[in-house]
Formats: structure tokens, sequence, C-alpha cells
């Protein structure tokens, strides 16, 4: 699983790590109920590790509420916080005045600047791939995601609905492109020392400079192999060969995607923990959406939610925070190595909290 992405070590751990808790809306209640509930096993078993968890409300039930998905006061929260433990926010019905759905969480990594999207896919049980021939295909590699600039730095432009066209800007910059290269590398160091670039630098000018900035870079860490793939390209590799990738660094847009695309390889969006990290901030995440279709029935998955826990203990590194991050992921790996352990996205039949509580049980 990732590492901090960055040479600069976290300061050392206070006492109790003050954690910010933003359960948001649909499943991310449920799903992040299970994930303070690992943490709060963990912390029992393990009296060197204390957590502080303050929950505030945000997302779209709160845009409906008060106009703002995100209110300062829980901005300002979030900022002071050790870590973030996000769920999920946004709901299709609840939406901006001009049609855009809402998108706190990306409010956050723009705000925060949490410029490294992490987004690590490793199948844990051969029969959960779709893949043919999966016990023989391992798959484990990391998406490193830009998450400040490219496609989405038109976000927040306005249109005229009545306009004959409407564009989007892909911005790259320098400073950006280098920094989430950087992280791509010091990732690798710690996994099997293999970087792809995913771009379309064949038709984009915009993307033929993220190459050069990243060759560039790479001259930087000669003791590692790279290579370039276009994102067609990185897309059918990722269904045809998967082991071929360790680390993969893209474009925002294009992480997006891709990140999608590999979670369906191991079980699903269930099976995808995230983590959005800045310099002096990160937001810990399962990679899906609030899935209104199911919020409410108690059959969300919450192993995705609960590796981000991990991962948000890996970020915090201290060894006993390190140590709870392994104990964490063994116990996973643990519960669904048993084929009854599967909540229904996975083809089972146990709730969410049942699958938080066999988790626990394992610590």
């Amino acid at each position: 699983m990732p590492t901090p992405p960055f040479d600069t070590p976290v300061a050392a751990p206070p006492k109790t790590w003050k954690i910010a808790v933003l359960p948001g809306d649909g499943i991310g209640l449920e799903v992040t109920r299970e994930a303070v509930k690992v943490l709060q096993a963990l912390a029992a078993r393990r009296p060197e590790i204390s957590f502080e968890f303050a929950e505030h409300a945000v997302g779209a039930e709160v845009f409906r509420l008060t106009g703002n998905p995100l209110p300062d006061p829980v901005f300002e929260a979030c900022r002071s916080a050790d870590a973030i433990l996000l769920g999920a926010m946004g709901l299709p019905n609840i939406r901006w005045p001009d049609g855009r759905e809402l998108t706190p969480q990306i409010d956050l990594r723009e705000r925060l600047d949490l410029y490294c999207g992490l987004r690590p896919i490793r199948l844990l049980d051969p029969a959960d791939s779709p893949l043919k021939n999966g016990s023989a295909r391992p798959i484990d590699l990391l998406i490193v995601r830009e998450n400040t600039e490219g496609l989405f730095s038109s976000r927040q432009t306005r249109f005229d609905p009545g306009a004959a066209s409407v564009s989007d800007q892909m911005r790259i910059t320098r400073h950006g492109s280098e920094r989430i290269f950087h992280a791509a590398f010091a990732q690798a160091r710690q996994r099997r020392r293999k970087v792809t670039l995913v771009d379309k630098a064949n038709v984009l000018p915009s993307m033929v400079f993220f190459r050069q900035v990243f060759q560039q870079v790479a001259r930087q860490y000669p003791d590692l192999d790279t290579e370039c793939v276009y994102v067609d390209a990185a897309a059918l590799y990722l269904v045809q060969h998967p082991e071929r990738f360790d680390v993969l660094v893209t474009e925002n847009m294009f992480g997006d995607i891709l990140s999608d695309l590999a979670a369906g390889l191991v079980g699903g969006m269930g099976m995808a923990p995230s983590a959005d990290i800045g310099d002096r901030a990160a937001v810990f995440q399962p990679a899906h959406g609030t899935a209104p279709d199911i919020a409410g029935r108690g059959i969300a998955n919450p192993v995705a939610a609960i590796l981000s826990a991990a991962m948000m203990l890996d970020w915090l590194g201290s060894p006993e925070t390190r140590q709870g991050a392994e104990r964490i992921r063994q116990a996973v790996t643990r519960v669904l190595a048993q084929p009854q352990n599967r909540t229904p996205d996975l083809g089972g039949a146990i709730s969410t909290s049942q699958m938080g509580d066999l988790i626990v049980s394992q610590l």
C-alpha cells in the first residue's frame, strides 16, 4: 500500500490524533461509520494510538438547508485537524442553479492544495476480479493523479445555456507537473521501482508539455524505470495486462477515469480506497460516490473506506500508526479470504455493519 509521497517527514505525532470526520451524503454516512469503528477498535487494542474524532455535516443535504455544501467553520476545522476522513458527497438531484452537481470534495482538494491523488488498486482475491485467469495475474498498482489542474481547471466556468458552443481548458503548469512527478517517483521507490506516464501527447500540445516535464524530472531518478503510454492504450493494457504496471502518473481527468476502470478489475468501487495529499493536509476517502440507489439499505461495501483509514494511518507517519495501518490491511485480507464474507456488490449477502464487525474481529 502507498507510503507518504514526500521526503519531508510528518511532524512528531501528538498524544492524540485529531481527525475531522465528514460522512457526507448517501452511503458515505454508512461506510464512514464502519471506518471510524475500525479505528476506534484499533485504538482500544493499541493504547499508544489515540484519536479524537470530530464529525461535521457537509455535502448536498447541508447545501439544501444552508446554501453552502462546505460551511466555513467546517473548512477551518478541516484545516486545523491532523487528517480528514471523508465518506462521499453530492446527490444527483441536488445541484447548483446552473445544473452542475455539488462537488465539495473537489473544493477541499483545491482550497487545501491537495495536489497528489493516490489511488491504490490491489486484488485481494482473484475470485473478485472479472478478468479471466485472475489468479495468475497479480494486480497491484498505484495511480497517482494530479488533483488541482488539468481539464478540471474549467469546472467553475459559467456559460450561457443558449450559447452555440462551450469550451473547457486543459491547464498544465510546470510547477504542478513537477511536484506530482516527484511524488510519483517517491512512491515508486517504495514499490517495484517503475513509473508510467499516461498522457495524450500524440494529439494535445498540453500533453506534449506534460511529457517533456516528466522526462526532465525522470533524469533525477536514474535508479527507476520509466515509460510513457497514451491514455487510450493504458486503458487497454489495464484490462489485458494489468500486471505490467506499478505506478501510473497522470492528469486530473485521465486519473479520474482510469481509477474507476482499475477499480473494476479488483471487485469494484467498494474495494478502491484513495487519498488526496498536500504538503500540509490530507483527505482520505473511498473512491466511490454516494450511491443514492442503495443508501440507507445497509448493503454498501465499507472496505474502501476502511482501507482509506489505513492509508490515513500510514500518512500520519508514526511507527505506531503505520503498524496500525498494516494491522487493518491484514484484517481485511483475512476477512476476504473467506468466500462467504462478501457484501452484495461482491456477490455476497452480509451487511455494511457486519463487514465492519468482521474486520474488527480480525484486528
